[in-house]
């Protein structure tokens, strides 16, 4: 299909599933998420765990990418990578960051807002040696966000460290690891029709939860 300027213009959904209201949702923002982030495992939706993570450098010039939450509770949210990407790059100068979870069959958003700081070297290391073999081989292979001389040159590398820790415990590597965002701002959005849609946000003051209600 040629997709020139009114096509585009013309692409939308109108939303009608459900509706959300400040009267209902729960007084603590991690256990709304944990409602509405069950609501999309029982939907079998792929890969519910699935959200967009968005840093900045020391500049403030912002970066985003998709990465998958691997713990969530009362502390926080926990995603893992490597310490030297360009992720992990902006963390060391800027530790504050934005997720994004949207779950489209719901039509759910949910926006979170926070501080960013390292997982404990135990958790990670618990974490990484839970992967799949491959995984792990992959972590340490990987020079995460450097350019590669070839596709070629980075399977030789797997290949050799998989001849290396074949029937051995592979080594957490200390540059991979998790991070927790302890969120400050929590956002969940519903669609509704028109575009008039629910958006219930919480904020984080003087240690206690305040609820508001955004315009659409």
């Amino acid at each position: 299909m040629e997709l020139n300027k009114k096509k585009l213009h013309d692409l939308r959904q109108e939303y009608r599933s459900a509706q959300l209201s400040e009267k209902d949702v729960e007084s603590d923002p991690i256990l709304q998420f944990g409602k509405w982030f069950s609501a999309a495992v029982d939907a079998q939706l792929f890969e519910p765990n699935v959200m967009t993570l968005a840093t900045a450098d020391r500049f403030g010039k912002p970066s985003a990418r998709i990465v998958l939450l691997k713990e969530f509770d009362e502390n926080g949210f926990v995603f893992y990578t490597n310490y030297e990407s360009k992720k992990g790059q902006d963390l060391v100068e800027n530790p504050q960051a934005a997720l994004v979870f949207f779950w489209a069959e719901l039509e759910r958003q949910v926006r979170i807002e926070g501080v960013v700081s390292k997982v404990d070297v135990q958790t990670s290391a618990d974490y990484f040696h839970s992967r799949p073999t491959g995984s792990q081989i992959g972590a340490m292979a990987s020079p995460q966000s450097s350019v590669l001389d070839s596709r070629e040159s980075l399977e030789e590398k797997v290949s050799n460290l998989e001849k290396v820790y074949e029937g051995k415990e592979i080594p957490h590597p200390i540059h991979w690891g998790g991070y927790l965002i302890e969120p400050m701002h929590i956002e969940f959005w519903q669609g509704r029709q028109s575009r008039l849609h629910d958006r219930i946000v919480y904020d984080l003051v003087d240690g206690s939860w305040i609820i508001n209600r955004l315009a659409p």
